[in-house]
């Protein structure tokens, strides 16, 4: 018997964020993977209009160099 995956909560949404922002640094690298790349919503559970303000947000703070393209650590 296969259980239905435990549908995702969508962590802004869950402590009210109106808007995703870019100097949030912190909370933007959790989106993030080692190599660098945004994970998607069907992963993280962001629902539509968070992952869009997500990812502006996540471009943003790499253009002003707060967060990086790529890790360092990729040889």
């Amino acid at each position: 018997m296969i259980r239905p995956k435990k549908k995702r909560i969508c962590r802004f949404c869950e402590n009210k964020v109106v808007f995703v922002d870019f100097k949030d640094y912190k909370r933007l690298g959790k989106f993030t993977t080692e190599v660098g790349k945004i994970i998607p919503r069907r992963t993280s559970g962001t629902c539509a209009c968070h992952q869009r303000q997500l990812t502006l947000a996540v471009k943003r703070a790499r253009h002003l160099a707060l967060l990086p393209y790529v890790s360092d650590l990729i040889q």
